[in-house]
């Protein structure tokens, strides 16, 4: 074979290489995604119903789900009695916007309550409060559904104990429920925390109480593998394209405008928590890639 024959079978070898990688990583930017990632709307506190917010009651998560939502954002508190509730604060406002300033005594409006009195007090005079114990019966009711954790907590000690409880939980009914539980953390050390008790196959890290810079973000995403949720105002464009450049899949909260989905879905994001946009309904809205 002379010289020029073996320099043209080595650039066809070579091209052919070239065209067999690029065909293999197109496969692969193409498979589906799957599991958590294949849905894009988080409900946020179980979702809304009919007009109210923030109720994580046991009827939210029903009406959402039958709208196709399959993400649920929980936010969960101990009780006074150090038991693992679905409540997002223990505040006089919030007992006043879930309907329970008649429910309550005027000296349980504002402070954290007990089991019992929660879980006896109905949201809105309808609605069904939720325990860790019930919200389990609706990940096994409902085996496609996800959770997403909102615990507030940021010292260690209270950290550990949020964690432990649902740990605990969920391994007495199935362990592998907690494949289907994604923490948020509040900060880079919570990490290690939540490690320590357990260590989840997905976590997000939310960023609306982090001082973290958008470098140092960056950094901890590269280190861990760790995805995002941020405000709205936070998200811009450069920040989510560096994300998104290092693997990092990108939520915003809380969206329940079609014109701003559409407008952050075009910067790159990748999924919304919202309080009234099911994720029947982002799939039919135009312009969403």
């Amino acid at each position: 074979m002379n010289k020029k024959k073996i320099i043209a079978t080595v650039v066809m070898i070579v091209t052919l290489i070239i065209i067999l990688v690029i065909t293999l990583n197109k496969e692969e930017e193409q498979q589906p995604a799957s599991g958590f990632e294949a849905h894009r709307i988080v409900a946020h506190a179980m979702g809304g119903i009919n007009g109210y917010t923030y109720t994580n009651a046991w009827e939210a998560f029903v009406a959402n789900y039958e709208r196709g939502t399959r993400v649920f954002e929980v936010d969960f508190l101990l009780s006074k009695d150090d038991q693992l509730v679905a409540r997002h604060e223990w505040t006089v406002n919030m007992s006043k916007l879930l309907g329970q300033l008649e429910v309550l005594p005027a000296n349980k409006q504002g402070v954290a309550l007990d089991y019992e009195e929660f879980m006896d007090s109905p949201i809105l005079n309808i609605y069904s409060p939720l325990d860790i114990e019930k919200v389990l019966d609706l990940m096994q009711n409902y085996p496609d559904a996800y959770i997403v954790t909102d615990t507030k907590e940021i010292q260690p000690e209270l950290i550990e104990k949020q964690f432990t409880l649902l740990t605990e939980a969920a391994q007495r009914r199935d362990p592998a429920l907690l494949e289907r539980i994604v923490p948020q953390i509040y900060n880079q050390p919570m990490l290690d925390e939540i490690n320590k008790v357990y260590s989840f196959p997905e976590v997000l890290y939310t960023l609306y109480q982090s001082k973290d810079t958008d470098e140092q973000v960056i950094e901890f995403v590269k280190k861990t593998g760790v995805d995002i949720t941020m405000p709205v105002s936070r998200a811009t464009k450069s920040f989510v394209k560096q994300l998104k450049n290092i693997g990092a899949r990108v939520y915003v909260h809380t969206v329940d405008e079609e014109d701003e989905i559409r407008a952050l879905s075009r910067m790159g994001v990748d999924g919304f928590y919202s309080d009234f946009v099911p994720e029947n309904d982002l799939n039919n809205l135009r312009g969403i890639r």
